[in-house]
């Protein structure tokens, strides 16, 4: 390397590495966040080889949570935790002390302070959001009993790590020295929150009117770059000003400002904008994270990394599974939950390296606090195998015992079938249409699809992955499935088999040819138009077997050059294409050879891909992790 580009290196080898064996957990069907931790592992000290910058990526890895913690504060939602909160809040409170207990148990037994007891324990109670939510997704069970109630019991959990994240400095402080007592803890903490108390005041009184202005006035702009650079200003500059002015937290700073903007209607614009770079430095994050653990842990201190992984897999889930029975839910909606929460990530790692930096927690807490996530969380896949194929056997005993008893034991029958029905993989209904229309995505220009497709009478089915766009259209009484139209059975439940066209509105070209790859393997006969914006995706789309595609900067040209009186067609149609540079399609005479066109304005002037032309172009789909949002 000709020069010394320590940022560079850290930043391009942490990010290929990461890719490489987030790849290959991914196609081990092990959470990425495992690979993301490896890289770490052999980009760190305790390996061989190259050894990145630690204090480059500990300052990536603080913008990494920042856009974390503002991204939490996004989709923080009051109303699914009052949903659950007779449950979820004492669930919570009642899991995150039992787990802060058997680990201040386990720091005792390893003779360290009742402080590090507690960092240790309270880092080992709280769950991984992105784990849990992928494997609720999977499942398709987040918008089910199970899947509210994991949800909200996630939510009291952040928010306890948000308090603990806020007190932790002021609760090192009061207790540094011979000299700390009860009085000056609690001054200490009361100073601490009183700093809080101002800076939530200013973000609700001020925040909530000034920021939601702010994303307004440069979202007429109709600058796209704008509004990008607008929301990832927003997010770190209220965390560094809360750090700098308030003495609070960056991850404090960022999630108020996350929780502030989700009150705004661009809240969804604004999550997916910041989405690409918001994942690249998460994954930074835990680079960062891996490069703290020394491998030879595992074999040095085998007994307390087994307990430490015992405490997160099995000590978390029966506490889990007793509060949840204890509540009278169903054995089914129990163990869920337990699996769900068998596991911990993120939040357990900033707070193990808050605590390591406040001398609070040794370093071989840390250590074992990154052996016991990467453990659980390899582990966690494999326990809803499990749980999946308990409740199936269980579902075919108890229908076999429901057919045998059904004349003498109808009421036994009953709650049987009740029982079964709660499964761990919810099954999708197949629709009862027929010779329809299969429309993939609901936003822009699937809502003009619709409401075309609705005013003709033709049959259809939306498929869609927003859950408030479905509420919406069903409340209308519109026929929707939730889930991704590339996974197998929600292609199924849509009858593809039967349908008369299907109509890909999404934007994102790799998922467009996963939708249309998987249709023809159903109904290889199947007519598929999908919205394209070049002539690159144009040829990737087509190879994968669509009948036609429509870019949307080729449409609005026609209906431009339409709209010019007593002009002649052609010749500025072709010299359109040229300037474009599309190649290899014929010129069409605007308003004749499209089926259903007919000179109408709804074809010949697609208002939805205008929007994408001007200055905001179509956000990008977003991962399962993130599936509310309507990208589409």
């Amino acid at each position: 390397m000709p020069h010394h580009m320590p940022l560079i290196s850290t930043i391009v080898v942490g990010l290929v590495l990461a890719f490489v064996l987030g790849a290959i957990a991914q196609r081990l069907r092990i959470s990425p966040l495992v690979g993301y931790l490896l890289a770490g592992v052999l980009v760190g000290p305790f390996t061989p080889g190259y050894v990145a910058d630690q204090g480059l990526a500990n300052q990536l890895a603080e913008i990494g949570v920042i856009l974390l913690m503002f991204g939490v504060g996004l989709h923080f939602s009051l109303k699914d935790l009052l949903s659950v909160r007779a449950i979820a809040v004492p669930g919570a409170v009642v899991q995150i002390a039992s787990a802060t207990l058997l680990g201040m148990g386990l720091a005792w037994l390893m003779g360290w302070s009742l402080g590090s007891g507690v960092v240790f324990g309270l880092a080992l109670s709280v769950a991984s959001t992105v784990v849990l939510l992928r494997a609720l997704q999977e499942r398709r069970l987040v918008e089910t009993e199970r899947g509210h109630i994991a949800v909200g019991w996630l939510i009291v959990e952040d928010l306890a790590m948000v308090l603990t994240l806020v007190l932790l400095p002021a609760f090192a402080e009061a207790t540094s020295g011979a000299s700390a007592d009860a009085g000056s803890i609690a001054l200490s903490l009361g100073l601490t929150l009183g700093k809080v108390v101002a800076f939530v005041a200013v973000m609700l009184i001020v925040g909530r009117r000034v920021i939601p202005w702010i994303l307004h006035y440069v979202a007429h702009t109709g600058s796209r770059e704008l509004f990008r650079l607008s929301v990832l200003a927003i997010a770190l500059g209220t965390a560094f000003g809360a750090a700098e002015l308030f003495g609070v937290s960056f991850a404090l700073g960022a999630f108020f400002a996350g929780m502030v903007l989700s009150e705004s209607e661009l809240s969804h614009r604004a999550a997916s904008e910041t989405l690409p770079l918001r994942d690249a430095f998460a994954v930074l994050f835990f680079v960062s994270v891996g490069m703290l653990f020394d491998p030879m842990i595992l074999i040095n201190s085998f007994g307390p990394v087994l307990a430490t992984f015992l405490i997160i897999t099995i000590g978390k889930s029966l506490a889990a599974y007793g509060i949840v029975r204890l509540f009278r839910h169903p054995n089914s909606t129990a163990l869920t939950i337990a699996a769900s929460l068998a596991q911990i990530g993120e939040f357990s790692f900033i707070l193990a390296g808050l605590g390591v930096e406040l001398q609070l927690l040794p370093d071989e807490g840390r250590d074992l606090v990154l052996a016991g996530a990467i453990l659980s969380i390899m582990v966690n896949p494999f326990l809803f195998t499990l749980l999946d194929r308990w409740f199936a056997k269980r579902e075919t005993a108890r229908e076999t015992a429901k057919a045998e008893k059904a004349a003498t034991e109808a009421q036994a029958a009953a709650d049987a079938a009740a029982e079964s029905a709660a499964v761990a993989r919810e099954s999708l209904p197949r629709i009862s249409l027929s010779d329809h229309v299969v429309l993939v995505g609901h936003g822009r220009v699937g809502k003009f699809i619709s409401r075309k497709l609705a005013a003709s009478g033709t049959p259809f089915v939306i498929i869609e992955t927003n859950k408030t766009q479905l509420a919406e259209l069903q409340a209308d009484g519109v026929e929707t499935i939730i889930g991704n139209a590339a996974d197998p059975e929600v292609a199924a439940a849509a009858n593809i088999g039967e349908a008369r066209c299907l109509l890909v509105a999404i934007p994102d070209a790799f998922e467009s040819g996963q939708v249309v790859e998987q249709a023809r393997k159903i109904n290889p006969g199947l007519p598929i138009v999908v919205r394209v914006h070049s002539s690159a995706q144009e040829d990737h789309i087509m190879k994968y077997g669509a009948s036609r595609v429509v870019m949307g900067e080729q449409e609005i040209a026609r209906a431009m050059v339409a709209a010019v009186p007593d002009a002649p067609r052609e010749p500025i149609l072709s010299s359109v294409e040229e300037a474009d540079g599309i190649a290899g399609d014929e010129p069409e005479r605007a308003g004749a050879d499209r089926p259903g066109n007919q000179g109408s304005p709804y074809v010949l002037r697609p208002e939805a891909e205008a929007d994408d032309a001007g200055g905001n172009a179509p956000e990008p789909r977003p991962s399962r992790q993130q599936a509310d949002e309507p990208g589409r």
